[in-house]
C-alpha cells in the first residue's frame, strides 16, 4: 500500500515538474530571433510544430509573434493593425470581394516573399480568412468550419 502512495506521488510530482517547464528555444533560434528583433521584449517561446517555434513578443510598442524553423531561418512575423491602417487599394478589394463580411481582425503578414494583410471576417454563421496583397489582389480565400455545424 506504502509502495502505491509513493509511486502515484512520484508521477504526480513529476508531472507537476513537467508542466512548470518553460519552454525555449535552441540557442540558434534565440540568436536569429535577437539578430532579426533586437529591440524585442517581453518574448515567449513556444514550439508551433515539429520543425517550427513561434516567439511572441512587444516590439517597437505593439505585440508581435515570428516563426523561426528549427535550424534559425526566420519564416514569418505577424502583427495586428487597427482597421483604419488598411490601405485604401486593399479595402476596395476587401469591400469588393467580400460585401457584407465584417472584419474580425487584421494582420500583417511578412514572410521572405513579401507582404500580405490577413483578415479574419465574418458574416451571419459564415467565417473565412482572406489575405490581400499590398496592391489589392486576394492570394487566399479560406472558409472556416464552425465547430456548431459540426456538432448538428
Amino acid at each position: 500500500m506504502k509502495t502505491s502512495f509513493f509511486i502515484l506521488t512520484a508521477f504526480a510530482l513529476s508531472g507537476i515538474t513537467a508542466c512548470a517547464q518553460k519552454t525555449t528555444a535552441p540557442e540558434n533560434v534565440k540568436k536569429a530571433f535577437a539578430q532579426k528583433f533586437a529591440d524585442a521584449k517581453s518574448v515567449k517561446w513556444d514550439k508551433e510544430n515539429e520543425t517550427e517555434w513561434e516567439a511572441e513578443f512587444k516590439w517597437k510598442g505593439e505585440e508581435y509573434s515570428a516563426n523561426f524553423t528549427s535550424d534559425g531561418t526566420w519564416n514569418e512575423t505577424e502583427y495586428e493593425i487597427e482597421a483604419s491602417a488598411i490601405p485604401a487599394v486593399v479595402k476596395q478589394s476587401l469591400d469588393a470581394e467580400f460585401a457584407g463580411y465584417e472584419i474580425e481582425e487584421v494582420e500583417i503578414s511578412e514572410t521572405a516573399q513579401g507582404k500580405v494583410y490577413e483578415f479574419a471576417l465574418e458574416k451571419g454563421e459564415s467565417e473565412m480568412e482572406v489575405a490581400i496583397s499590398p496592391e489589392g489582389k486576394v492570394v487566399k480565400k479560406e472558409v472556416k468550419q464552425e465547430e456548431n455545424k459540426k456538432k448538428h
